[in-house]
């Protein structure tokens, strides 16, 4: 069968939260925790964590993203949102309804994978199949000798631990790799709600970029120019195998900090911009006209109140980046 053209692809239907969040030839807007902004040190203060997320939920956007940061090392200058990811996707998967639950990234070479799979399952399970599991190697080598792990082989661990990951989701598995070994008499309780977790790797991985188009569901990336980003994306869409008949969605980060003037220009910060709501919302069109399906928007450095920032962004950018099934809010909810 001929690879079909991109345009009339879709993607695979794997869970509700991947199902909403990424759509064919469009875009959605997400979230990474914590949301607040926290310039003067790598720690966040994490208050009011719960209340913007449910605000992000009813605002519209389609997904929260939570970082896994094992330690606060200096030399990385960000200690993520402070709570191991596994026990803070359980807490929101409760206290929320719709959004999407996701982790950008787990670094799998510093975890057993059958705990990651049994953790990965329950957060699904409890929250109705909302999870999205976004998979690295890592980068910070400061992190390996607390955990007695090696770093060099840290991208055969990852391929290792995605296929026990993936194996652990079948009734009664028989396998053996370097993580261990099941004989098909005993199985890994609870399985994934849509019988699979979708995970998506992150960059390279340590990994082809063949390997990552053919295995993973999805490509996480961080930002570029459009031009090098446009090819980034088709080149590793190119990998993906064409007999399917299916595509695969990419995402990528976003650093912003959001002026009150509509037509501000664009300043660059750390894998952003500072900019008025007309210059995000025309690169935010096109990154949508290169094909990414997803961008994940970080706060950390926006300088306006975060609410007020979430409610501004629900009421001028959501609508044209709309969430599959999700309600867009007036602002003056």
């Amino acid at each position: 069968m001929p690879a079909l053209n991109e345009s009339t692809k879709t993607f695979a239907r794997i869970n509700r939260g991947y199902n909403q969040v990424f759509q064919p030839n469009r875009l959605s807007i997400g979230l990474v925790a914590p949301l607040e902004s926290y310039t003067r040190g790598p720690v966040p203060t994490m208050e009011r964590y719960l209340e913007r997320v449910r605000l992000a939920e009813k605002a519209g956007f389609s997904a929260v993203w939570l970082r896994d940061v094992p330690f606060n090392v200096p030399s990385f200058g960000d200690a993520g949102q402070v709570f191991d990811p596994f026990v803070y996707l359980g807490f929101l998967a409760g206290q929320t309804e719709r959004i999407a639950l996701g982790v950008s990234s787990l670094i799998l070479p510093l975890r057993h994978p059958a705990h990651v799979a049994k953790a990965a399952a329950s957060v699904d399970q409890l929250a109705g199949g909302r999870l999205i599991l976004g998979i690295a190697s890592g980068d910070r080598p400061d992190e390996y000798p607390a955990l007695n792990e090696n770093y060099e082989n840290r991208g055969e661990r990852f391929r290792d631990s995605f296929d026990y990951i993936r194996r652990m989701a079948d009734s009664a598995p028989a396998f053996e790799n370097r993580y261990g070994q099941t004989n098909g008499e005993m199985d890994l309780l609870p399985k994934p709600m849509a019988g699979k977790i979708p995970m998506l790797i992150t960059g390279g991985s340590q990994q082809t970029p063949q390997w990552g188009a053919r295995h993973s569901d999805g490509l996480i990336t961080y930002p570029r120019n459009i031009d090098d980003q446009a090819n980034a994306v088709r080149s590793w869409r190119n990998g993906i195998p064409g007999e399917t008949g299916y595509s695969k969605p990419v995402m990528q980060s976003l650093y912003i900090d959001l002026l009150t003037e509509p037509n501000a220009p664009p300043q660059p910060i750390h894998l952003g911009f500072r900019s008025g709501i007309k210059f995000l919302k025309a690169y935010l069109q096109s990154l949508e006209e290169i094909g990414v399906n997803h961008v994940a928007l970080n706060l950390r450095f926006n300088q306006a109140n975060i609410e007020e920032t979430l409610l501004y962004l629900a009421e001028d950018l959501l609508p044209e980046f709309p969430a599959k099934g999700h309600k867009i809010w007036p602002r003056k909810f």
